[in-house]
């Protein structure tokens, strides 16, 4: 690394985290190289109070690239991981820390195959953000990661230092990735039903997720996170105070026809209690539902 202050950062995926990635970094002067698949003059990220425009352009040809960077942030949705690989190819050598921002307790495995050694960091995302045009962001909570104390860590904390986005460094990953876990396998309930976070306030509803969430948690433990019998009354009641309007990645995904991360938000769940000899019931429902919706055919 060149400098270990002041990294050099390339970012692949402007979408509704990486958008929000992208303008932290932005804003205090470290502009990364933004990398996708549709070419923008330049970003926005919209909150209370504010906004933030990103200069461009977004690459769209990885020949582009003119040598390799620190530190990458890889913003794309498990489902996109192939078409990311050139990138990948393009902005890492020997040294290049990989940090996944992606849902899932498999992050590091998933990319881990695409590259030639790197370091790789998963993480935590746990703020909501919304596209809300080809461009244009929509942040509706204060950004913060969470990620695993780990050596490579140090880069990702030097080059968010001082930004809006905060980082959690934990010894115990594995705990708040399952938590995190649990809170996305859930919501792959909208997709169902296609309705955003209001849903949950109906009773049947209500008694659905913490049938569901309850499952996941003994999956989750049997995975090693250490979760108390609360954790899935307490997500129940976040989506419960959540605004009704709220949605989830996978629900805008569904209604824009695109593929769907089921595999790694719920899949993974059914998977694992396999693996473990526990039965998953809801998942066995709800699995097979989501990847039809998904992947089809019909």
């Amino acid at each position: 690394m060149k400098n270990p202050e002041n990294p050099t950062v390339a970012l692949i995926g402007p979408g509704a985290i990486g958008t929000t990635v992208a303008a932290a970094l932005h804003e205090v002067g470290r502009t990364p190289i933004i990398c996708g698949r549709s070419a923008h003059a330049g970003l926005e990220l919209r909150f209370d109070g504010g906004q933030i425009a990103v200069p461009g352009p977004v690459l769209t040809d990885p020949a582009a690239i003119k040598g390799a960077v620190d530190l990458v942030f890889v913003a794309v949705k498990a489902t996109q991981l192939d078409a990311a690989a050139p990138w990948l190819s393009a902005l890492c050598d020997e040294s290049t820390v990989v940090c996944v921002l992606q849902n899932g307790v498999e992050q590091k495995k998933l990319v881990a195959r695409y590259l030639s050694g790197n370091p790789v960091l998963p993480s935590v995302v746990w703020f909501p953000a919304e596209r809300e045009s080809d461009a244009s962001v929509w942040l509706r909570a204060q950004p913060r990661l969470t990620l695993p104390d780990a050596p490579e860590t140090g880069v990702v904390l030097a080059a968010l230092r001082h930004t809006r986005c905060s980082v959690d460094v934990q010894a115990d990953f594995t705990t708040v990735a399952w938590r995190k876990l649990l809170q996305n396998a859930v919501a792959g309930l909208m997709v169902l039903a296609g309705r955003r976070a209001g849903m949950y306030s109906r009773p049947d509803i209500t008694e659905l997720s913490l049938v569901y969430l309850r499952e996941c948690l003994e999956v989750a433990r049997a995975e090693g996170a250490a979760l108390g019998d609360e954790v899935p009354q307490e997500i129940l009641d976040g989506l419960l105070k959540a605004p009704p309007d709220l949605g989830t990645s996978i629900l805008a995904d569904r209604q824009a026809g695109r593929p769907l991360e089921w595999d790694c938000r719920n899949g993974v769940v059914q998977r694992c209690g396999r693996a473990h000899g526990i039965p998953t019931p809801i998942s066995d429902l709800v699995v097979p539902l989501l990847a039809a919706a998904s992947d089809g055919p019909g």
